[in-house]
């Protein structure tokens, strides 16, 4: 009998185990079992958690949290720069992951300073995404799918690279918003997909995660294509207006595409979705390349 309760102790003893992970500004999560009730500030981690399965334990999200369907019934508690303190201490959440670039430093130090373990997560390389999903993993108590999903994660991004990485060079430009006209910096994840579908983002020197820029910039750097989000999964219109300056070689070549923001500015699986249509989108600029490149547009 003796001997039957020790091994009954012992096979015990990992699920009682205290969890540990180092969050991406270097701080240590700790909790004493897996979470149970999590809230999430941003849309991006909410889709992560469920990708892993554990989105049944997320009790709370914030806004613009659409996918996969489920997502869309869970509470509010706000958007990720305007979280609603009180709500999220209401849902008596055990973990709270945050988006270190996107929710306001104030709030997730209010968070912590009321007892919340807080687990601040700031994705910026492709290759950094399956890392992050299987941290979520330890912390919900999903391990094993997390890793799974990671291992998938990895292996499509591997085939991705050993495709177009080594691909000729298309000068691009990614444009994020059309008033104010918005871009992104080389820090940015989506200036990495470019890179690894064998473009050259022209605003890759930028220090800044996404930054304004004019016309004049765009038409000096003279992209041989031209890459929109927008704000759903429809093409903008304003993706056209630079039609007015037909001797941009984008526009020459008709090189004007469009990527749905959510393939391509979530950190999530998804990702490779977003970087596998615009890995196409530049073998189809590669492919238009039937004369030399016109001289440097004017503003018209």
């Amino acid at each position: 009998m003796r001997t039957f309760c020790l091994i009954a102790l012992l096979t015990a003893a990992p699920a009682l185990a205290e969890i540990v992970v180092r969050d991406d500004t270097g701080q240590s999560v700790r909790l004493a079992r897996p979470a149970q009730r999590i809230v999430s500030l941003s849309p991006h981690i909410t889709e992560n958690l469920f990708a892993i399965g554990a989105g049944e334990r997320v009790v709370g999200t914030v806004d613009f949290s659409n996918h996969p369907e489920a997502a869309k019934a869970i509470p509010r508690v706000g958007g990720y720069e305007k979280v609603d303190l009180e709500a999220v201490a209401a849902l008596r959440p055990d973990l709270v992951i945050a988006w270190e670039s996107g929710n306001i430093a104030s709030h997730v130090a209010k968070l912590k300073a009321i007892g919340l373990p807080v687990l601040l997560t700031d994705t910026k390389r492709i290759e950094d995404v399956p890392a992050d999903l299987e941290r979520l993993g330890e912390l919900a108590g999903a391990r094993d799918d997390a890793r799974a999903v990671a291992a998938q994660f990895r292996s499509r991004l591997a085939a991705m690279t050993t495709r177009y990485s080594a691909r000729p060079r298309v000068p691009t430009f990614y444009q994020v918003w059309n008033q104010p006209l918005m871009t992104v910096g080389g820090g940015q994840i989506i200036s990495d997909a470019i890179h690894l579908c064998g473009g050259e983002n022209v605003f890759g020197s930028l220090r800044q995660m996404a930054a304004a820029v004019t016309v004049e910039a765009v038409l000096a750097a003279n992209p041989e294509a031209i890459v929109a989000s927008g704000m759903d999964e429809a093409r903008p219109e304003w993706l056209d207006d630079w039609r007015r300056w037909p001797a941009l070689t984008a526009v020459a070549r008709n090189n004007l595409f469009f990527v749905p923001p959510d393939h391509l500015q979530r950190h999530t699986p998804r990702i490779l979705d977003g970087i596998e249509r615009l890995c196409v989108h530049l073998e189809t600029a590669r492919s238009r390349r039937t004369s030399p490149p016109p001289g440097r547009p004017k503003e018209g």
